[in-house]
């Protein structure tokens, strides 16, 4: 096999197409361990400066799916998968996936933990004592079809091609390419086997995607590649400039996603939420403005909070935490970050917060280190907001001063004042479908 690899190797380099056999073969053979770390490298480097056609990242992203075991959910009624591509207390999934339960779709999703400076939802959920995200198959797709909500760590026999190439990428400098970033995420939806996909592609400070344009580049490759393989795709590209809701840091976020299944969330929290959901139900045929009224209903009727309490405790949690928050790990200690001047809040930077809570103990820098749940940040005003001089803005909740320091550093230069009202901005910033 090694000996037609230099030829594939320099095709790409030339800027030509691979037909879905040379994918295989580079792909599988680097897999199986018969195409060397230094070959499939220099690939990779071809890919990133020369690009790859749509059908041609259509027929990565299968191989790559097809690299391992591929879920079958064709007996669960309805199935929906929901992504985001990563940000900064993005709690989403936390609400999200009742709403869909209690609108009566499946979600049988897997889901990753936290790394560098944005959160994970297997850590989140971790926060409640018992839960677990290992399921047997056959108690997974049983737990789904009973309560429309079952959510596991990913699997090392899904797409292992994708997690093989990353670790490659990461080392590589070849992470920023749309083409690999796009097969990255969708083959793993497609080999979870949900018919509908709902992507939520951040895009802003905190974001992997910086600019407006990057992020459309990538939900477009991602829809086509979900319509090619006859799923129904959505994307909707939302702001990350500034944290999302007032909350950053696992504990505290389930804290803020329980408020928010009560309907008693912040606005931009319950309105993307909102809207995740009108477009999974939209995917599956329904009429937008009714579909939105029947997702609002979820969080006043009490119907969403009901299917998160039955998840939780299917998954061994304690389903009192649903009723009694003070039980949840809160970091102890209390430190704020003042205003130096009155004014208006006109940004609190998104990365600046998260890299915070990493300092203080509460993301990791590397795959399988521990974490501490109870520390974070919260935010007492968000953009748009008067401020009074030496009134509070941020609030660090920390555990015996660890990474304090750091972390008040971090959220002053992330702070930034103006003397009149700033212009308001779209949390939604568009949608590709």
């Amino acid at each position: 096999m090694t000996a037609i690899i230099p030829d594939l190797i320099r095709k790409k380099r030339d800027g030509q197409e691979h037909t879905r056999e040379e994918l295989e073969t580079l792909v599988l053979g680097y897999t199986r361990g018969d195409v060397p770390d230094y070959q499939m490298s220099a690939w990779l480097m071809a890919v990133f400066l020369r690009g790859m056609a749509e059908q041609e990242t259509a027929d990565l992203t299968m191989v790559m799916a097809e690299s391992g075991d591929l879920m079958n959910l064709g007996d669960l009624p309805r199935t929906v998968d929901k992504h985001s591509t990563g940000g900064v207390g993005d709690k989403t999934s936390l609400i999200l996936t009742p709403m869909l339960a209690a609108l009566g779709l499946t979600v049988a999703k897997m889901s990753g933990r936290g790394l560098a400076h944005t959160g994970g939802t297997i850590d989140k959920l971790e926060s409640i004592p018992g839960w677990t995200s290992e399921l047997e198959e056959e108690q997974f797709l049983t737990q789904a079809r009973e309560i429309g909500l079952a959510l596991v760590g990913q699997s090392k026999d899904l797409a292992p091609a994708d997690g093989k190439l990353y670790a490659l990428r990461d080392v590589t400098a070849t992470v920023d390419c749309l083409p690999l970033i796009a097969s990255s995420i969708m083959s793993k939806k497609l080999a979870s086997g949900a018919h509908t996909v709902v992507l939520d592609v951040k895009v802003g400070a905190g974001a992997f995607m910086r600019t407006l344009d990057a992020g459309r580049g990538l939900a477009r490759a991602m829809v086509d590649i979900g319509n090619r393989a006859g799923r129904q795709v959505r994307a909707v590209l939302t702001d990350m400039d500034t944290p999302l809701g007032h909350m950053a840091g696992n504990s505290l976020e389930v804290l803020e996603a329980l408020a928010t299944l009560r309907g008693q969330g912040p606005h931009d929290l319950t309105e993307l939420c909102v809207a995740l959901a009108v477009e999974a139900l939209a995917a599956q045929g329904e009429d937008e403005a009714a579909a939105e009224a029947r997702a609002r209903a979820t969080l006043t009727d009490g119907s969403a909070l009901a299917k998160f309490r039955a998840f939780i405790a299917a998954q061994g949690g304690d389903a009192t935490y649903m009723d009694d928050i003070s039980k949840f790990d809160v970091a102890p200690g209390r430190a704020d970050v003042t205003a130096p001047e009155a004014g208006f809040v006109a940004g609190i930077d998104a990365l600046s917060v998260g890299r915070a809570v990493l300092v203080l103990g509460g993301g990791r820098e590397r795959k399988g280190e521990a974490i501490d749940h109870g520390v974070g940040v919260e935010l007492l005003r968000k953009p748009g907001e008067a401020v009074q001089a030496g009134e509070p803005v941020l609030r660090i909740y920390h555990r015996d001063g660890r990474g304090l320091d750091a972390a008040t550093r971090l959220l002053t230069e992330g702070l930034t004042l103006s003397a009149q009202t700033p212009a308001p901005e779209a949390l939604i910033l568009d949608r590709v479908f």
